[in-house]
């Protein structure tokens, strides 16, 4: 199947859908298909070599101008490829490109219009592209703040459209609110534009399903998978116990309830030697927040026994990972699946999670740690205790979390998944002259 990926940049940051899909790229091609994956809006920032095309769609900066006022629409074509060109925009993402969706709301009410929006020249260039270079079987959408391109896409190009599903409730929940309604309407008028949508987990397939209205037959879960060379246990265990987190340092992903759990069991004698390793993308957004932490452990004395590691390639995320004793991300929302477990896990690193969101279907199905209440620093310094006070469980916990995730969680099983879903889409999908008499 020649399969083409439509992936969003995150404004140099580095970002679990673009790391999954840039993973997916890879093993799809491995697989005999002929993936190509396109970036929007910026280029992509993985911790793994990098999979999409040299060129960018909806260029950031030209999206945020054409926000701005309708005569932008008519920049000179020269000047129009000079700031949606690659390396324009690494140099924009260097000054800090909004992600924030108290700071988005009209730009994604207008995205999530397609045809009717502000951007419509975007994808008229996208669409002339696809059909001059690659004449695709099917489109994969990385998430559904994409969907406004659903309806364009199928009818120009007569293919089937998949949207994946991976977190997007969060910040659509996050908009402020004189758009929040309007975008969830329009993701829900577009979704009949979709052929099928793909959810991450279980748990996030149902909570899209309600929120989305979609009928059983219209939506599937895979679970994710990630690329699994280069993990494995450390060589020795960490000289001092280590309680590690790895994601964005941000509040969303509990990162104040992990340091007050952290500070909480370092007033008990038996965990003086206690350390704490923060690793993750450090954005601009999130530089107070984590600026307060710091304050906070100074004034308690504890910052010397805490490091924070920003933006670590993949080498670096494994090494952090394997200097831990657990692992642990609380996050306070409804995560729609969390790559992080599963790349502590295949270190061979138990894990501390809430019990909510999908973190319950993983630890299930992993067997490789222990869940806690959600926002709630006792609960969460409690079971991190009882895995630092007993060496063997950890073990045990890491042991079999490392095989399940090997057995159950490759993003080889994941691609084999999604193709096979694909490959069932595709040959389903009626003749385009049958297709062009529908609409």
């Amino acid at each position: 199947m020649n399969i083409i990926l439509l992936t969003p940049g995150a404004a140099g940051m580095y970002c679990g859908g673009c790391m999954r899909d840039n993973a997916l790229t890879a093993a799809l091609r491995r697989l005999g298909h002929d993936a190509l994956q396109i970036p929007l809006y910026t280029p992509l920032t993985t911790d793994e070599a990098d999979n999409s095309i040299d060129r960018v769609f909806f260029g950031g900066v030209n999206v945020y101008l054409q926000q701005k006022s309708k005569l932008l629409n008519h920049l000179p074509k020269w000047l129009d490829k000079k700031i949606d060109s690659p390396e324009f925009l690494r140099f924009a993402t260097g000054f800090g490109m909004k992600t924030n969706p108290a700071d988005l709301g009209d730009m994604t009410v207008s995205m999530l219009q397609g045809e009717d929006g502000k951007q419509a020249r975007e994808l008229d260039k996208l669409i002339e592209w696809l059909k001059e270079s690659c004449r695709p079987d099917v489109i994969m959408l990385s998430n559904a703040l994409m969907i406004g391109t659903a309806h364009r896409l199928r009818s120009e190009l007569n293919v089937p459209i998949v949207c994946t599903l991976q977190g997007e409730d969060y910040f659509l929940d996050h908009l402020p609110v004189q758009n929040r309604e309007q975008a969830w309407g329009l993701l829900r008028s577009n979704a009949e534009h979709v052929d099928t949508f793909i959810a991450v987990s279980r748990y996030y397939a149902e909570t899209m399903k309600a929120r989305l209205q979609l009928p059983d037959s219209k939506i599937a879960a895979i679970q994710n998978g990630i690329d699994l060379s280069g993990y494995a246990p450390p060589a020795t265990l960490p000289e001092k116990p280590t309680i590690v987190f790895l994601a964005r340092m941000a509040p969303e992903k509990g990162l104040q309830t992990l340091v007050d759990a952290f500070m909480l069991l370092r007033t008990k004698p038996e965990h003086s030697e206690l350390r704490l390793r923060i690793g993750g993308s450090l954005t601009a957004n999130d530089k107070d927040f984590v600026s307060g932490l710091q304050k906070q452990l100074k004034s308690s004395g504890l910052l010397p026994y805490v490091e924070f590691l920003p933006n670590l390639d993949k080498n670096e995320k494994i090494a952090l990972l394997q200097s831990g004793t657990v692992f642990s991300v609380p996050a306070t929302y409804g995560e729609s699946f969390g790559l992080f477990v599963l790349e502590s896990l295949a270190c061979g690193v138990p894990v501390v999670q809430p019990r909510h969101a999908s973190f319950p279907e993983i630890l299930v199905e992993t067997g490789g740690g222990i869940l806690c209440e959600p926002n709630d620093v006792t609960d969460l310094a409690n079971t991190l205790e009882s895995i630092l006070k007993n060496p063997s469980e950890a073990k045990r916990l890491g042991d079999e979390g490392r095989v399940n995730v090997h057995s159950k969680f490759s993003v080889n099983r994941m691609a084999a998944d999604v193709a096979q879903h694909l490959e069932h889409l595709v040959s389903n999908n009626p003749k385009p002259e049958t297709r062009n008499a529908k609409q």
